[in-house]
């Protein structure tokens, strides 16, 4: 124990100011761990750890960013833009000044949600259900170019069919203006349910939520005035295990190669991918079907990667006029400069203009973690030593491997307890 009681109390001076809030929080669970039972595996350790610390700890974020539930489905995408995040609270502008946060928060709109959606109200009407009047308004107000986004694969040849005027059209068009967040498509679209944690819940809790139960946020709310107190991203949690790189429970568990905690966990066959002379929308149609959040952009004919498009890139055909105006052809290729070129001009720090950032197998997961947090991405692929794809690793697959859940903890909260809209996609 002696030993034992040394050792951290090095650490700490070694880190005797720590780097950031995070680095605070990574010094709670040094000390946590260096007091578990020593028959515990360093896995159960760590669920043991996280545990024992609330979510309160966890570093704020800055002020979140809600949007009203009377607002258009323009106005969500222009603040979603605007405030670069990937999703927000809706508020319900009916709440009473005193209500809870039960009836003050509708749910969480996405990017992503909203990306699919449109792609669902652009399809013909299937002709075993009934048409939707606002999908067949829509397909009016693009002038019958509805075919060009069906389910259907997208080839080099469809390019310029889903070219500029059909996305000018959307833009331009009254359905998209006029068409509220929740009122009119909370029922239809990637809704997210708003499932929101107590400052007392676990960390352990947050952890599982954001990876085996595919959360990308998750908002912590104080119970005593019914608000949203800090919203916990997927990302937040990346960056806070990048600045615990020195502590003895993060390096027990990050010097691992990703091949000795399994990962990637999939094979080169089932790799969703979408080709460079293909149309742009083929990628977000991919995303869609097979509800991933991006696709590589690999070669003609060949398996070496050349750029990523997520399900959060369709902001710049739906913000960014000229991509689409002087692209008469978007193929995912072109796509890619273009939003490049756009970049350049007006943020110069986006992580797009890094390039495609991959790794090898035999990358630790620390390592790993570094750099999707240094570089500001969500995905990393591996390749071999030729370039060619062999796997794509998430921040929810990194996460997945820091906790597991324990037998019964969460009994049967899952079973019917989120409230979902009808005909809801989640």
């Amino acid at each position: 124990m002696a030993s034992l009681q040394l050792r951290r109390e090095s650490s700490m001076d070694q880190q005797e100011s720590p780097r950031s809030p995070e680095a605070k929080l990574g010094m709670k669970v040094e000390d946590l761990w260096g007091v578990q039972e020593p028959k515990l595996s360093p896995n159960e350790k760590l669920n043991a750890c996280f545990e024992s610390i609330p979510v309160s700890a966890f570093p704020l974020a800055p002020q979140g960013i809600e949007i009203k539930s009377d607002a258009s489905l323009a106005e969500a995408v222009q603040i979603l833009a605007q405030n670069k995040i990937l999703s927000a609270p809706v508020v319900d502008v009916n709440a009473p000044e005193d209500a809870t946060w039960i009836d003050r928060y509708i749910g969480i709109v996405e990017f992503a949600g909203i990306a699919i959606w449109i792609l669902q109200q652009s399809e013909p009407p299937s002709p075993r259900s009934p048409s939707s009047p606002s999908g067949t308004y829509f397909a009016v107000s693009i002038n019958g170019m509805t075919s060009a986004v069906g389910l259907g694969t997208l080839g080099p040849e469809d390019a310029s069919i889903t070219s500029g005027d059909f996305f000018e059209a959307l833009t331009s068009s009254k359905f998209y203006k006029n068409t509220k967040v929740v009122r009119d498509i909370s029922g239809t679209f990637r809704w997210a349910p708003f499932l929101a944690l107590q400052k007392s819940n676990s960390f352990l809790t947050m952890l599982l939520l954001l990876s085996k139960y595919k959360m990308k946020s998750v908002p912590v709310v104080d119970l005593g005035d019914g608000k949203i107190n800090n919203i916990i991203t997927q990302s937040a949690v990346i960056h806070m295990l990048a600045e615990c790189t020195g502590f003895h429970w993060f390096e027990s568990w990050g010097t691992k190669k990703l091949s000795e905690i399994g990962l990637p966990t999939m094979s080169p066959k089932e790799i969703i991918k979408v080709h460079e002379d293909q149309p742009v929308l083929q990628a977000f149609k991919l995303m869609r079907k097979n509800r991933i959040g991006g696709v590589p952009v690999v070669e003609s004919g060949g398996k070496k990667a050349i750029g990523n498009i997520s399900l959060r890139d369709v902001q710049f055909l739906l913000t960014a006029p000229e991509i689409y105006r002087d692209y008469r052809s978007i193929t995912a290729k072109n796509f890619l400069i273009a939003v490049k070129n756009y970049l350049e001009k007006h943020d110069k720090r986006s992580p797009m203009l890094s390039g495609t950032v991959t790794c090898k197998r035999d990358k630790t997961i620390k390592e790993l973690i570094q750099t999707l947090d240094s570089e500001k991405i969500h995905r990393m692929y591996v390749v071999d030593d030729d370039g060619n794809l062999e796997g794509v690793i998430t921040l929810r697959d990194i996460i997945s491997r820091l906790v597991h859940e324990p037998h019964g903890y969460f009994g049967d909260f899952f079973d019917g307890v989120l409230p979902l809209p009808e005909n809801c996609r989640v």
